[in-house]
């Protein structure tokens, strides 16, 4: 599905910011369901689009494409996580999105508990 490495070869000149270290740049996909987990592409951009930053490169057709930065090694993993080491399920703030999940699921159920 995916070779070794990605290489862009020549791209145009961003019309935005320079950014400084990008052209040397790799990174690998490492969400565990993405097709290209595993894969390494050239980075040729990270910008924040869409509310969250996000990791552009040239895909296998050539093709400029764009992943959440969640999604790949350029950001860094969670701490919560990498200091659980994989003991813990689920992080705090998730627990707690799903507590006020449930809160409003639950009035717009005839007001009963949960």
């Amino acid at each position: 599905m995916c070779g070794a490495f990605f290489h862009a070869g020549h791209w145009p000149a961003s019309t935005t910011a320079p950014q400084c270290d990008v052209a040397s740049r790799t990174f690998q996909v490492t969400h565990p369901f993405h097709p290209w987990h595993g894969c390494k592409f050239e980075l040729v951009a990270f910008k924040s689009a869409w509310g969250e930053d996000r990791v552009y490169f040239y895909n296998e057709e050539h093709e400029l494409t764009a992943l959440p930065a969640s999604w790949t090694d350029v950001v860094g993993g969670d701490p919560l996580v990498s200091m659980a080491a994989a003991r813990t399920l689920f992080r705090a703030n998730d627990l707690l999105d799903l507590v006020a999940l449930v809160r409003s699921l639950s009035t717009k159920g005839g007001g009963q508990d949960v």
